[in-house]
């Protein structure tokens, strides 16, 4: 397993900037040396992408053009910002901050949370789940353990998509969801998680992006603290970012367009959690001076490879698809693709299994083999396959590599043996670095042969063997090294979480394997029902499954196994097909009538108007903010929410003021949110200085916003009318 380029272990630091961009081909170079203006990296799969973007800021950084601590780099796993830190130190560029989501918000909310909101942040919980069950049970409602787990990833879509408990039941029907209970029911579950939450003063990882922007949002001061730290982003994975990231995006942005983003519309396969291609694909229309480049050349895969993952595209539908990357491959011919068919699924594992035996025994490490499945319930069958075999695996998704009870017992050892080596009776006899760690090692359960079977012994020695082959890179990369040197970089790796490779076949789900690759990949169970998954009802959840598919396809550099079982068990009627989107691309098989019309994206760059790669493009579809008493351009956020200067004289209704802020406690108890998440300070005075007659004027006062609007228009019009508020004023 490894990361999405080949690259040595332990590369020498470029002595020069100009030093950094060798090796870049020259689209790969156009994003290293575009460090000015909004800039939109469509990057296919296997295209070096990662290897685009860290040039990129390496190559600002070591040329004195970016500052490193003005730098956030964003993206969506701690493995892929632990990468990214390690490839830009690597590059000469320590000091850049590469984190997630979650990660940069907590970090700001816990900084920023005495000032803004007064005390300390409250307890962030690890899992929602419990407090999920909770709610159920003060509801009077029994949840099943998958009914548990799908209740709460719908609360989740929900805080993501900026959808409160009351509005659940619409929005989800607008999105097409396939709720797991009656919406009315959820929409109780949510309401009463919410107010646990606050009972137990507690906060969900979701909560963490709702209060950052929230602060953000109504603090300018403190806003444009953190704008003064960060003033350059760079955005990974960009496909997949949600609504509230979006929104926190372009808080931390403010006015700026200092910003690249990165990503694949056809790897977009997370929409079940709020995640949309949208964003990406809207980018040129929300900067027209962008420039767009496009990485087709995939440095990855096979010719055999590509050509079946461009023919998996070639079918889809959808916005996705009029936007699709066809991939180049720049490797050299190799294997065609092999397709199996089993009887049932115990024979499909079994004959994973014996394939995988023989690859290793040929010589393939079993570290660069991968099970790719649609579920992780299909892991159980093959794991026992794979043991029975006798070949080692590791499940994708377990416990981080430098977390491990007995990575973290060596590494004390190893250190120990840096400090008082001389009175180690071990290393007496051991000169060079690699045998220094065997021998520590040794006294830790590494041994020169693997021990037989697997189970968690042979996982140990698998960890174990990771750390000494480490040492060999190190070594052969750092002639000299002591181990001194090495405890170093283990503590350096395990603090930005880039792992050594694990020997050992993995077994993953499509979707933890994005990302990654592997030389041989088996992908299992590419039956109608399972891929497409049997809930996969519209066809925008049908495509998704197809870009499922063809993230697991892209995972293959050199073989790829495809298989499927006809029934399920042994003996079992013989009534599943193989997947449509095999349809016309495996032997034999004759294309699916209808096949998608997407046109196709070619690689190259584009640049907008005016645009060029040293001079920053404004946006300038914006009209001006004018005071509407004396009629000055506006600059300042505050002063634009008012719709005039701070100094110009006000005509605020005192009266409606207080009554929109009585009114916004209520909905702000009702919601579980904080005030001035409903409406804020500012808002609420732009409101009572203009007291709006109808929707047109509501929606004018910046900080209304269609879905407030929608949600609380017909409330606050009433208010300013003086009316009361019919119902029970949630204003549905």
């Amino acid at each position: 397993m490894t990361a999405a380029t080949h690259s040595t272990l332990f590369p020498q630091v470029p002595d020069t900037a100009d030093a950094v961009l060798d090796g870049l081909d020259p689209e790969q170079r156009e994003v290293a040396t575009a460090l000015h203006g909004p800039v939109c990296v469509l990057a296919g799969a296997g295209t070096g992408k990662t290897r685009a973007i860290t040039h990129r800021i390496a190559y600002g950084v070591r040329a004195g053009i970016l500052q490193p601590s003005s730098v956030l780099a964003v993206t969506f796993t701690n493995r892929a910002a632990g990468e990214m830190r390690g490839r830009l130190r690597q590059l000469g560029a320590g000091g850049v901050q590469a984190r997630t989501f979650h990660s940069a918000a907590l970090r700001q909310l816990q900084y920023f949370w005495p000032k803004a909101v007064g005390g300390n942040l409250p307890r962030l919980v690890d899992r929602k789940v419990q407090i999920v069950a909770d709610a159920a049970a003060a509801c009077r409602i029994r949840l099943d353990r998958g009914e548990l787990r799908d209740v709460t990833g719908e609360i989740e879509w929900s805080k993501v998509t900026q959808t409160v408990p009351a509005d659940y039941p619409a929005a989800a029907a607008r999105a097409g969801r396939e709720a797991p209970r009656d919406p009315a029911e959820i929409a109780k579950i949510y309401s009463a998680y919410e107010d646990l939450k606050r009972d137990r003063a507690v906060i969900d990882f979701e909560d963490v992006l709702l209060l950052t922007v929230a602060v953000l949002q109504d603090r300018r001061d403190i806003a444009e603290q953190v704008r003064s730290q960060y003033q350059h982003f760079v955005v990974d994975e960009y496909q997949d970012v949600s609504p509230l990231q979006q929104r926190l995006l372009e808080l931390w942005l403010g006015e700026r367009d200092s910003l690249c983003v990165v990503g694949d519309a056809s790897q977009t396969i997370y929409s079940f959690t709020g995640a949309t291609p949208d964003h990406l694909l809207d980018f040129r229309t929300r900067h027209p001076g962008a420039t767009v480049v496009k990485l087709v050349r995939d440095y990855r895969s096979s010719p055999q490879v590509v050509h079946l993952a461009n023919g998996l595209l070639s079918q889809a539908r959808g916005r996705a698809a009029d936007h699709r990357l066809e991939l180049i491959s720049q490797r050299p011919p190799g294997a065609d693709p092999v397709y199996a068919e089993y009887t049932d699924e115990p024979a499909e594992a079994e004959g994973a299994a014996r394939r995988i035996r023989d690859l290793v025994a040929s010589g393939v490490p079993a570290g660069e083999i991968a099970i790719l499945f649609r579920t992780n319930s299909q892991s159980e069958i093959y794991e026992q396959a794979l043991a029975d075999a006798g070949v080692p695996y590791q499940l994708r998704g377990a416990e981080r590599f430098f977390d491990r009870p007995e990575v973290r017992k060596a590494g004390s050892a190893l250190r120990a043996a840096a400090r008082f080596g001389g009175n180690d009776s071990l290393l007496d006899d051991v000169v060079d670095l690699p045998s220094q760690v065997r021998a520590v090692l040794s006294g830790e359960g590494w041994t020169s042969k693997p021990p037989a079977g697997s189970g968690a012994v042979r996982e140990r020695w698998e960890s174990l063997a990771a750390l000494v082959n480490l040492a060999q890179d190190f070594a052969a990369a750092r002639p000299g090294a002591t181990l001194g040197d090495l405890v170093a970089e283990l503590d350096e790796r395990a603090s930005a979480q880039h792992a050594p490779t694990v020997q050992g076949v993995t077994l993953a789900s499509l979707h933890s394997a994005k990302g990654l690759e592997w030389d041989v990949v088996f992908l299992v169970g590419v039956a109608e029902g399972m891929m497409p998954i049997s809930y996969a009802k519209t066809e925008e959840q049908v495509e998704e499954e197809r870009r499922l598919l063809y993230v697991g396809v892209t995972r293959a550099r050199e073989h790829l196994f495809v298989s499927w079982a006809l029934s399920r068990s042994p003996g079992g009627r013989a009534s599943r097909r193989p997947s449509r989107f095999l349809d016309g691309l495996r032997p034999g098989s004759v294309a699916t009538a209808g096949r998608g019309r997407g046109g196709v994206s070619p690689g190259g760059i584009e640049r907008g108007a005016g645009s060029s790669a040293v001079t920053a493009v404004r946006r300038t579809s914006r009209t001006p903010a004018r005071c509407r008493v004396c009629g000055r351009t506006l600059t300042d956020a505050g002063e634009m929410k008012l719709m005039r200067c701070e100094d110009c004289p006000s005509d605020m209704d005192e009266g409606l003021y207080e009554r929109l802020r009585e009114w916004r406690a209520v909905q702000a108890q009702r919601t579980g949110q904080p005030a001035f998440c409903v409406f804020t300070d500012k808002t609420l005075m732009a409101i009572a200085e203009t007291a709006p007659d109808d929707e047109g004027g509501l929606a004018r006062i910046p900080g209304v916003g269609v879905r407030k609007l929608n949600r609380f228009g017909a409330d606050v019009l009433a208010i300013c009318a003086g009316r009361e508020i019919e119902g029970d004023g949630e204003g549905d």
